[in-house]
């Protein structure tokens, strides 16, 4: 339910030759229907791995209670071949056995707020403007780079990302522009435009609260140029100054079930309806937003992470967004910019790969001025405002700052070294990391937990993600044993290695489609679908220990030195995305402050220290016992 990268970098967009793909009828590209189907692993398989991603995670009394309640499910002629013949027969069926009942589960039946819960956040490198003109310039060539990026979606001539020599499910970039969350009252749903006989031409700008129709493109089909789109955000900025404004982008903010009563008397309003109509089929949101208060340069990534995460507050920028909208750039008058997304229509990658692109694209020099042909006001969206609504943005507003004040947040760059020395020591940079976590949360607790890092399934058609389970024997016994003064030095780096070896298998398996929590997902799913009674596997204190995350994480690469960001997922757990750039790595660490276990702070300090110990480790041990 959260953000999700590949686990080994996909060449970067810009290093990977376009390939000609022939126009196929419909949304996919021609390569797609050459992709190989997600496989149903084999049970025994998948509840082997599952015993043993519990050693470390539960008490030896409780695995063997487990280890009963698994040999039962998989005895012979028993409930789990049954689901397992049922998700055989669905894999046939479909093109990805899995995609609709991921989508519906992660996320458009989830029904806590999108913000926080759901939504991930990208803090991008601070730019050098400190006034409105230049947020505005920045603005405009952001919107010039991403309608450009539109145009290679458009054309289906994006280049194919290749992991390990094979190409990977390109769907996902198909479905991020002129895309919305709409929500229902037990699930939502997604909706996208971009097929459409009249596929959008605008985008929606916020300044002030106000929401703002702009046309990116003139009427013979061409692109604005960025000179006419700041002329344009000039004339929304000017119109947008007065802030009496009822702030009706809060309301996307809150529990699903209530904003889905609050959008239902929302659009009983034709005005509000189109209103509402126009933000949902835009190619994308820009939020200009209001200076946020200052803070010291230590503070200021996180200060900005909270901004892109949820706004401030209600004071702040929280109304200054729609946070139904796939994907909503955020630019700030002090050069802070970045990024928020709804989660349900994509991973990471193609929002990384896109924002890549785009930051590049900012850096273009203006090559010719553009003519300056008048072009029409962009439209102001209005909202009548009735009692229940401003009601319902009231109760929106008090819900989301509790949030707000709940959720903590804190980035940090680890500046002693980067991926470049794991890898220098043939060491994955990604369990390097996972280790160091493990080895962290370790020593802050003394037990080692339920840990989820995603991994992409896009090798396969339609592919999202599975889990990564970085708590394994392995790294449990190299924890064990930094923390043990009689263990030997060399013998800890054995354990290491191990540990870090043992996590890139796991990956490995996971990218290849045979880990173990989507299948045990499929056959939880097929067992409500299938039986009058859930299994006594899935009622299993084990397994409800197995399903809570507390630590959850992803790993985002990037040529960009962004770092993305979300909350956690349980309430007394973190959430951890970094991004390990050549010489450094980049860490966003969130909790609540209403658990008082939890402390962002001190995980991070943790955190740095076990890489410290285990970069120190590695150096300080003879080579012949490498």
């Amino acid at each position: 339910m959260r953000a999700d990268f590949t686990k080994r970098e996909v060449k970067p967009m810009s290093l990977v030759k376009p390939v000609s793909l022939v126009k196929l009828p419909g949304r996919y590209l021609a390569h797609q229907e050459g992709l190989p189907r997600l496989p149903v692993p084999p049970l025994q398989q998948t509840l082997e791995r599952y015993l043993l991603a519990l050693q470390p995670i539960v008490s030896q009394e409780e695995w063997n209670h487990t280890k009963k309640v698994v040999d039962e499910f998989w005895s012979p002629g028993g409930v789990g071949e049954r689901l397992q013949k049922g998700l055989e027969r669905r894999a046939k069926k479909t093109d990805n056995w899995l995609s609709d009942w991921w989508l519906q589960t992660a996320y458009l039946e989830y029904r806590l707020p999108v913000v926080v819960h759901s939504s991930p956040g990208v803090v991008l490198p601070k730019q050098d403007f400190v006034d409105r003109q230049g947020q505005l310039r920045f603005a405009a060539k952001l919107i010039e780079g991403v309608v450009d990026f539109k145009t290679m979606v458009d054309n289906e001539t994006l280049p194919v990302e290749y992991l390990n020599g094979k190409p990977l499910c390109m769907n996902q970039y198909y479905r991020i522009l002129s895309s919305c969350r709409i929500p229902g009252p037990k699930h939502d749903s997604v909706v996208n435009y971009a097929q459409t006989k009249k596929p959008p031409t605008h985008i929606t700008v916020v300044h002030n609260f106000q929401f703002f129709e702009l046309d990116v493109y003139n009427s013979d089909g061409t692109p604005l140029t960025s000179d006419q789109i700041f002329t344009q955000l000039e004339k929304i900025w000017n119109t947008s100054l007065q802030t009496n404004k009822e702030p009706i982008g809060i309301l996307t903010s809150n529990h699903r079930n209530s904003w889905a009563k609050a959008y239902n008397h929302l659009i009983k309003d034709k005005t509000n309806k189109e209103s509402v109509r126009t933000i949902q089929k835009s190619i994308f949101t820009v939020c200009l937003d209001a200076p946020m208060p200052r803070v010291s340069d230590e503070l200021y990534k996180s200060r900005v992470a909270a901004q892109m995460l949820h706004g401030g507050g209600s004071r702040w920028n929280t109304g200054n967004r729609w946070f139904d909208k796939t994907l909503q750039f955020i630019i700030a008058e002090d050069g802070s910019c970045g990024l928020v997304y709804e989660h349900a229509p994509a991973e990471g990658p193609p929002i990384v790969a896109l924002l890549d692109y785009v930051v590049e694209y900012t850096k273009k020099a203006e090559l010719v001025r553009s003519p300056m042909i008048p072009l029409p006001m962009p439209k102001k969206l209005r909202f009548n405002i009735s009692p229940e609504i401003k009601n319902d943005i009231e109760k929106a507003k008090q819900n989301l700052n509790i949030m707000v004040h709940d959720v903590d947040i804190k980035v940090f760059v680890f500046t002693q070294f980067g991926k470049n020395f794991p890898k220098l020591k043939k060491l994955s940079p990604d369990a390097f990391i996972q280790v160091a976590l493990q080895l962290a949360y370790y020593r802050m607790y003394g037990f080692t937990c339920a840990t989820y890092e995603s991994a992409s399934l896009r090798m396969f058609h339609l592919g999202r993600t599975d889990t990564i389970r970085s708590a394994s024997v392995d790294s449990l016994s190299f924890v064990q044993a930094m923390e043990d003064p009689a263990k030997q030095n060399w013998e800890k780096v054995e354990l290491l290695r191990k540990a870090v070896q043992a996590h890139r298998t796991y990956t490995d398996m996971a990218i290849g489609g045979h880990a173990i929590d989507r299948h045990l997902l499929g056959l939880k799913l097929q067992a409500i679908e299938d039986l009058v009674s859930m299994p006594e596997m899935f009622m299993d204190t084990s397994f409800a220990v197995a399903m809570h995350f507390k630590l959850s994480t992803s790993q985002v690469p990037s040529q960009t030195d962004l770092v993305m960001c979300f909350g956690p997922v349980v309430p007394d757990g973190y959430g951890v995305c970094y991004n390990p750039m050549d010489d450094h790595i980049n860490f966003s660490v969130s909790a609540f402050n209403s658990c008082a276990d939890t402390n962002v702070a001190r995980l991070a300090h943790y955190l740095e220290q076990a890489l410290l110990d285990m970069q120190s480790l590695i150096q300080c041990t003879p080579k012949s016992k490498l």
